[in-house]
């Protein structure tokens, strides 16, 4: 799709004079920092984003339309995010002239490592990372978990990275994550979620494929529950410490026969490790991440089975976990972007009657169901797909094989002299100018209004009973 022109909902906006433009950007200025300094002084909030909007609002920026704008986007991001499965690769562009955020859900496990990386080509952009974590609570319904480190950096190609992310899972749970940009700069982003177990795996030239055993299974016909994973692999292979930390005991017992208590104190936590054939560490002894512990055997109430590990995680007060999230390494990568993205920000419409769905994923949640021609801001690729924004706001995503530049026009309809063209597909919408009549060109329908191309170039919306 080539790129046609840049799509702003709110022509008005986008015509900011230049004066004003410049009021805000001097105002802007006040916010950065000096030597480390914020130059507006204490006290700070909590995190970079939240650091920039207490400037704003210090700044007297918060009380202008933008930055009002601003942030409303930031919370309705978190309040109404798409929905995203991991790996996650997104392409996507935000334009200088609204004030926008878009926030992906997706679930954790506890265990799991989280890593989101936004990167810029060319100009340095600022970009605000924040991860949050939906806690069931209707008065607190998100609870901020993270947020990025600062300063953008650039490598050899040209790529700068201006937002990154990591942040360990301690509770299983749907993650909400927002991307924001810094208000009046306008930039292509490439936003790239993935996640890493959090512990090295605890026996020695496997991965995951080696457990055949799982947690919550069975045992004793049904008497107690598998509060680990088995691990197996030949005897004697050697059984490695999964996480930096201090041997508890080495003390055995019935069910595990040989085993090692390790204290991982970085996360607050305990590894268990049985039925190892012997050990080889003792009370006391701090190990690093890949010592040997022991090694593999069937010692325990595993006498009569093939030898392997059972791992298990514990965590005071919640007693056993899950392992295998915190072990488990998947092979999968993110969808390779094939939609063409040089149409990124511009104006496109919808080639057939289509569905918008809530994620990329043809089984996703519906989120409306437009016809042909309904004029589309492509704000984001992935995959086979575009997220999209309606005119009225809404936003979700289609197949980008069923969008469709709006560089032509889908008909020519006059327009009765004095009729309002306004900046939105709303009969309240702000009045841009007064048509003088004759013919405009149609480049799409929505609800019942239609956008035209004026005599200057520019889009405005009309009813669609005033069209002849």
């Amino acid at each position: 799709m080539r790129t046609v022109r840049r799509y702003d909902a709110r022509p008005s906006t986008r015509r900011r004079s230049s004066v004003a433009r410049a009021a805000l950007l001097g105002a802007l200025a006040l916010v950065a920092c000096r030597d480390g300094v914020p130059l507006l002084g204490p006290p700070k909030p909590s995190s970079a984003h939240e650091r920039y909007a207490d400037a704003l609002d210090r700044a007297g920026l918060s009380r202008t339309a933008l930055g009002r704008d601003w942030v409303a986007a930031a919370q309705s991001a978190i309040r109404q995010p798409l929905t995203v499965t991991l790996p996650f690769r997104e392409a996507g562009y935000f334009a200088a002239s609204e004030a926008r955020a878009v926030g992906y859900a997706f679930t954790l496990r506890a265990g799991q490592e989280l890593s989101a990386v936004a990167e810029t080509q060319g100009a340095p952009l600022t970009f605000f990372l924040d991860l949050f974590r939906q806690t069931g609570d209707t008065a607190e319904p998100l609870d901020l978990v993270a947020s990025a480190d600062s300063g953008a950096r650039a490598d050899s190609s040209g790529t700068t990275v201006a937002a990154r992310l990591v942040h360990e899972a301690r509770r299983d749970g749907v993650y909400v994550l927002r991307l924001q940009p810094e208000l009046l700069r306008s930039g292509s982003f490439t936003l790239t979620l993935a996640t890493e177990p959090s512990l090295a795996f605890p026996v020695e030239g496997r991965d995951s494929r080696a457990v055949k055993s799982f947690f919550g299974a069975d045992r004793d016909a049904g008497a107690r529950q598998h509060h680990g994973i088995d691990i197996f692999a030949p005897r004697g292979t050697p059984v490695l410490a999964a996480a930096r930390g201090i041997v508890r005991s080495t003390s055995p017992n019935n069910l595990g026969g040989n085993v090692v208590w390790l204290s991982d104190s970085e996360r607050g936590q305990t590894l268990y490790y049985a039925h190892l054939d012997s050990q080889v560490v003792t009370p006391g002894q701090m190990v690093e991440v890949g010592d040997t512990l022991g090694f593999v055997g069937n010692t325990g109430n595993a006498r009569t089975t093939p030898p392997h590990l059972h791992f298990g995680v514990y965590r005071r007060g919640e007693g056993p976990l899950d392992p295998y999230p915190f072990v488990y390494r998947s092979t999968a990568r993110p969808a390779r972007i094939v939609a063409d993205t040089s149409g990124l920000g511009t104006l496109a419409r919808s080639r057939s009657r289509v569905s918008v769905v809530v994620a990329p994923d043809p089984r996703a949640s519906l989120v409306a169901r437009v016809p042909a021609a309904t004029p589309l801001r492509v704000d984001a690729a992935t995959g086979s797909w575009f997220r999209v924004r309606l005119p009225d706001g809404t936003t979700g995503y289609l197949p980008a094989r069923l969008v469709e530049p709006a560089e032509r026009a889908v008909r020519r309809s006059d327009v009765a002299s004095g009729t309002p063209l306004r900046d939105g597909p709303a009969a309240d919408g702000a009045v841009i100018e007064t048509a003088r009549g004759g013919a405009f060109p149609v480049l799409g329908v929505f609800a019942d209004f239609a956008l035209v191309e004026t005599t200057e170039g520019r889009t405005a919306w009309v009813p669609s009973g005033r069209l002849k």
